[in-house]
């Protein structure tokens, strides 16, 4: 057996584990230990792993992980959530459709403190769908704004996986937020017209919601000030310059943690059992940043990046058309994996071909343009059937919603994204014109 063709059979031994719902950090470090053994011999695994562990989280950069999670945490023990949805319902909600949007611009709020999909929709899900259902909103329209608002969570800074996916590529963080910051405004803003074009085709989907004056609406802004500062100092000192990503982060913890228990939300027993969620999820998360890296490390002793690489410039295929490709089997693996398992599977494969290709603008360019593609269309397989694990999400909820309908009502949201991601593969400026700016 060739080092390409034992690269494909772990590839096999990996996508089994999973099937068989091994843990995917296991899975990855299993099968791609079995695969350096193979290949290089146990004694080098054990040289490997003698000092790779250490090597891989002594990195400067993965202490910002812990820091944006807890900062997550506590801004949900906050009731931040809430406030937020209040805030954007006050503005919106009176318009067809308005308290969808709503949802969809708290989401976008939120996630700019929490960083997580999962936990965007989570928290958002909690508050907005009663009161969705309270105004006889349709239920696919409901889950499919929720859904899909949950997926800013990763897209708008602070990420999770945008920091692993810098991580990985040793790319700049700060430079990953700002080419993150656009797509992100964009998301938001093609979701609420998806909204705004649906209830039009469906009025009685999205009801108009309760009036509200101009004093309300500026009084519930009021509400939301604090959030809006501790927003403006973490990303706006990260791209700014003012701060670190791991600086900013610490910034956030101590002002979200501050403005917890100043709103009187917040006791010691539940800051303790904020650390403790933080450490086990922390603690997830590097497993599987470990695992995808013995994987990875199999994979290039193997040299199929190499193949890839050597395969890519012998064909007569352009470099956007390899690109798409490579998009569209996010869009086949979301179906089935996490966006976090996605980005650690497909990284040391695709980045080193895409870094070979010429698309006409910088290589230090294109490594943060493909980071950002390929974030956005792993965040739309979040919710593209027949596993969009947003939408399961949000259906538990409320029952009472079929999933039927709750994937038919991420359609709209789905050919938003479509939109989307053409955009920006064709204009890579669109992502790269805020780093330039600012950097």
């Amino acid at each position: 057996m060739t080092d390409i063709q034992l690269a494909f059979s772990m590839m096999g031994v990996l996508l089994l584990l999973m099937g068989l719902r091994i843990p995917i950090a296991l899975a990855m470090l299993g099968s791609g230990a079995l695969g350096y053994v193979l290949l290089a011999g146990f004694p080098a695994l054990l040289q490997y792993l003698g000092t790779a562990p250490v090597t891989k989280f002594s990195t400067y950069d993965l202490s910002v992980v812990p820091l944006f999670l807890l900062m997550g945490e506590l801004a949900t023990r906050a009731g931040i959530t809430t406030e937020l949805f209040r805030t954007c319902n006050k503005w919106v909600g009176q318009m067809r459709g308005g308290l969808a949007m709503a949802s969809v611009t708290g989401c976008a709020a939120f996630g700019a403190i929490c960083g997580s999909s999962l936990a965007t929709a989570s928290t958002m899900g909690k508050v907005a769908l009663p009161e969705m259902k309270r105004l006889n909103y349709a239920g696919g329209l409901s889950i499919g704004s929720l859904a899909a608002g949950g997926t800013l969570g990763i897209l708008i800074p602070p990420s999770m996986v945008l920091i692993i996916y810098a991580v990985l590529t040793e790319q700049n963080i700060s430079k990953m937020f700002m080419a993150a910051f656009i797509p992100g405004f964009l998301a938001a803003f093609g979701y609420m017209l998806a909204i705004a074009i649906y209830v039009r085709l469906f009025p009685e989907a999205g009801p108009r919601g309760e009036k509200t004056t101009w004093r309300e609406k500026f009084r519930s802004t009021g509400n939301v000030w604090h959030i809006t500062v501790i927003f403006l100092i973490v990303l706006g000192g990260i791209y700014l310059g003012f701060f670190t990503p791991t600086e900013a982060a610490a910034v956030g913890v101590f002002l979200t943690a501050i403005l917890a228990f100043w709103h009187g939300k917040m006791g010691l027993a539940m800051f303790r059992e904020s650390l403790v969620r933080t450490a086990i999820s922390t603690g997830m998360i590097f497993f599987i940043v470990f695992g995808a890296d013995m994987f990875s490390v199999f994979i290039a002793l193997s040299r199929l990046p190499d193949v890839g690489v050597d395969l890519i410039q012998g064909s007569d295929l352009s470099p956007y058309t390899i690109l798409v490709l490579m998009l569209l089997t996010y869009l086949v693996m979301g179906c089935f994996l996490d966006s976090l398992a996605m980005i650690l599977l497909t990284i040391p494969i695709y980045y080193p071909m895409v870094m070979a290709m010429d698309f006409g603008i910088p290589a230090a360019d294109v490594g943060i343009w493909f980071g950002i593609l390929a974030l956005v269309v792993v965040e739309v397989g979040l919710i593209t059937p027949p596993v969009g694990m947003n939408v399961f999400i949000i259906k538990s909820f409320d029952p009472t919603i079929s999933l039927k309908d709750g994937f038919k009502g991420v359609v709209p949201f789905l050919m938003s994204d479509v939109v989307r991601v053409g955009l920006l593969v064709a204009f890579p400026p669109i992502t790269l014109g805020l780093v330039h700016l600012l950097s």
